[in-house]
């Protein structure tokens, strides 16, 4: 694939501009998922599956994201959707800190009331998210997909960070008013600096819909059907269900094997998930500059990295293994840093590729390619973490000690890495398994400077 000239492709500072929605987005759903958890579990007494729950309903209502990216499909526009998205998204985020504190009150009334506030909530992450990522497959240039989707990722992880700090200091001392408040606070943030940045991005870029009157706007089952028939899409959502089922899996798991195997205490296993974190970064960054220079095929240097990360993820979870089972004179942290580095490679390889792919085929399908992979990727988020816990409880039950456990849970991640290396290398090859990339029409190249 090569990078034509034209003059609808977005900049460096566009690419910013969309990425600052990424980490608005992320700013209020770390609100949401986390500190309204903590203060169900912690200052309400609550049981952990109360929020889990929620967490996973709001997973599941984001499999509608097809429909919101075939919405913008048949429009032509996606900034509205953007906009809309965030604001419905804010709307959740304060009803589900209202039902919050109604729960101290009257526990029915505010689970119903938290209920539908996620179900608000996964409508507004569904709409914004995925017309974000579609906007930016759309009008970015093919060698830029890698930085692109590095800069989309790490943002969402510094609105995770500064919201995470700041709303923290501003919520002490705590009282449910003043959970209400910052909440209405951050949720209003994130909703004018989202139509900041996405503020006259499209312009002419959104001149006529993309998918046409002449095309008698199909259906939404019609055009699901259709992106679900292309080999190419079919293949890539069976990768994302499996990747991310095996990327998610550790999340609620790693800190408590840190806990019961080596002892850490909380705070040395919160500096554990640091270290991790700190080499998603690294993976993240390397691949992304690796991305952009490459000379050959973009698609396929994508294509190769997801399959070096799934790799590298599996070997560093055998690692885990061996931590599991030769306990504290292990190297842990070098381990888990290893896990992290891996799984930003992958991370940002496979969502270069998505963004690549989300492109190829018919043109007018952007949208709803980009919302069914997110739907995919919400599945396996959903039942990913409870899976990992779950695995653990009974292992628990067969091993009469826990480092063969946890040992047994991570090959059984790692196992899962490998199946989505080889879903990986699947995409982009033949009915023939030639590695070559799909041919791409003219017309549906992405636009370029």
């Amino acid at each position: 694939m090569d990078d034509r000239v034209n003059h609808d492709s977005i900049g460096w500072f566009g690419i910013f501009r969309l990425g600052l929605i990424q980490a608005a987005l992320g700013a209020i759903v770390i609100l949401t998922t986390s500190t309204l958890n903590r203060v169900m579990v912690v200052e309400l007494a609550l049981p952990a599956i109360l929020p889990g729950a929620l967490v996973g309903w709001h997973y599941a209502v984001q499999l509608s994201r097809p429909r919101w990216g075939y919405g913008s499909d048949v429009g032509g526009a996606r900034a509205p959707w953007i906009i809309g998205g965030m604001m419905t998204l804010a709307i959740g985020a304060v009803s589900a800190a209202v039902a919050t504190a109604l729960m101290a009150q009257n526990p029915s009334a505010g689970i119903v009331a938290a209920v539908i506030s996620f179900f608000i909530i996964g409508v507004g992450v569904g709409a914004a998210g995925t017309n974000q990522l579609a906007l930016l497959a759309t009008h970015t240039k093919p060698s830029r997909k890698s930085a692109a989707a590095a800069i989309t990722w790490i943002m969402m992880i510094i609105g995770f960070i500064i919201t995470a700090g700041v709303a923290g200091a501003m919520l002490d001392p705590f009282s449910m008013l003043r959970l209400i408040q910052v909440t209405a606070t951050v949720s209003v943030i994130a909703v004018i600096v989202s139509a900041i940045a996405v503020w006259g991005l499209e312009g002419r870029r959104r001149a006529a819909p993309r998918i046409s009157e002449a095309d008698e706007k199909p259906s939404f089952i019609v055009i699901l059907k259709e992106v679900w028939a292309d080999q190419q899409a079919r293949r890539f959502t069976i990768f994302v269900l499996v990747s991310m089922l095996a990327y998610s899996a550790q999340d609620l798991i790693l800190e408590p094997f840190a806990g019961m195997v080596y002892d850490y205490t909380p705070g040395e296993s919160t500096s554990l998930a640091a270290t991790q974190n700190m080499g998603v970064l690294l993976g993240m960054i390397v691949t992304a500059i690796l991305g952009t220079v490459v000379g050959k095929s973009r698609a396929r240097f994508m294509r190769q990295w997801t399959v070096v990360g799934c790799f590298s993820s599996a070997a560093a979870l055998a690692a885990l293994c061996m931590a599991a089972l030769v306990g504290p004179s292990w190297p842990l942290k070098p381990s888990v840093f290893a896990l992290g580095l891996a799984n930003g490679v992958f991370a940002v390889s496979a969502i270069g590729s998505m963004m690549t792919l989300a492109s190829a085929g018919q043109k007018g399908r952007e949208g709803t390619r980009m919302g069914l992979w997110g739907g995919a990727q919400a599945i396996s988020f959903g039942i990913g973490g409870f899976i990992g816990a779950s695995a653990l409880d009974l292992t628990r039950i067969v091993y009469a000690e826990i480092g063969p456990a946890f040992a047994t849970v991570f090959a059984a991640e790692g196992l899962l890495f490998l199946v989505a290396a080889v879903c990986a290398a699947r995409v982009g090859t033949s009915s023939s398994d030639e590695m070559k990339l799909p041919a791409l029409p003219a017309g549906d190249i992405v636009p370029a400077e």
